[in-house]
């Protein structure tokens, strides 16, 4: 959630020694935004200078909270969310970009990823101004349900203006840092950069070689509990020009009189999501939809998930909790991403 205390360390891991040559060279910049860190490596000439692109880099993310940032009462998000009906509101060009990519993996998903869910995030006390976890009554569940709906925000939508027709409440957070790490790698193709690996909150973009003429190879570290299961092995994936994003209840818990309960609701029936999957992780062509996608199979669950993955040739991994320990289901196009 862009703005908000970070929901989950980075999810992975890099893996690549570089080597030190004359011709380019490997430097690390980083800094802190939406509630988490960000962090780039760069493979590039010594003469470039990293304080100016540094500047550029946390502008660039300092912008982004300042427009989608609902931990901020003065973002453009907020005071969309707080205005009166008939209000129609200018939207910033990245705005609009990330608005109309949540409402078509809202509409691909069937709904199971809405970016109107905001009404249901309060209600559950994971909003940016909620006490905190809580299991809400019914009435109060119903009402803040009746409230979802990303068909109304569509047509309501016409860039780069966007109307409230009252009471609708946006949450662009598992979206927002995806877009993040898409803009921090613009950045640094701008300035000329040959290779990087980009990452926010453990969303990560990689494009081009580094100094070795090899291509940026990450661990997906998936789940505590992967580490201590030795049924699969360690994944590597190679991004090259390609985002990867991982969402799941290791991050999004609470426990209530013996009950977990999911940090990921289902926009669907208002509730969180039921055995939610311990990672799924998402590979595409940016992050932004990346994020959108690891949320929106996350909410279907692994068997629904995996099947729509499959269907619209989506690369995904699931890692399931079951009686018998963690179980590994990946689709083809995310089995051809994986290392040699």
């Amino acid at each position: 959630m862009a703005g908000r205390p970070t929901r989950r360390p980075a999810t992975l891991a890099m893996t690549s020694t570089l080597p030190d040559i004359d011709v380019l060279a490997v430097s690390t910049l980083g800094g802190e935004t939406m509630g988490t860190t960000w962090s780039v490596r760069i493979c590039a000439s010594p003469a470039l200078d990293l304080h100016r692109l540094h500047a550029r880099i946390q502008r660039e993310l300092d912008r982004i909270v300042a427009q989608m940032s609902t931990w901020r009462g003065d973002s453009d998000i907020s005071r969309y969310n707080e205005a009166a009906a008939g209000y129609a509101q200018a939207l910033p060009a990245e705005f609009s970009q990330v608005l109309t990519c949540a409402l078509d993996i809202a509409g691909q998903s069937g709904g199971a990823y809405d970016p109107t869910i905001a009404p249901l995030v309060d209600a559950w006390g994971f909003g940016a101004h909620s006490a905190g976890p809580r299991i809400p009554d019914e009435a109060t569940l119903q009402a803040a349900h009746a409230r979802v709906d990303w068909r109304t925000l569509r047509s309501h939508f016409d860039p780069p203006q966007l109307r409230q027709p009252g009471g609708l409440r946006l949450d662009l957070s598992a979206i927002a840092k995806g877009y993040g790490v898409d803009r921090v790698a613009a950045c640094l193709r701008d300035a000329g950069v040959p290779g990087a690996l980009a990452e926010v909150g453990g969303e990560l973009y990689g494009y081009g070689i580094k100094p070795d003429g090899g291509r940026w190879r990450v661990l997906v570290e998936s789940a505590p509990d992967e580490a201590a299961d030795d049924t699969h092995p360690p994944r590597v994936v190679i991004l090259d020009g390609k985002a990867i994003a991982t969402s799941g209840d290791r991050w999004h818990h609470f426990q209530q009189d013996g009950t977990r309960y999911a940090h990921t609701l289902d926009p669907r029936s208002g509730r969180p999501v039921v055995h939610a999957a311990a990672a799924v992780s998402v590979i595409a062509d940016d992050a932004m939809r990346a994020d959108g996608w690891a949320t929106a199979l996350t909410v279907m669950g692994a068997g629904e998930g995996h099947a729509f993955a499959q269907r619209h040739g989506l690369a995904a991994r699931f890692l399931i909790r079951s009686a018998g320990g963690l179980r590994e289901s990946m689709t083809p196009a995310f089995e051809r991403q994986l290392a040699a």
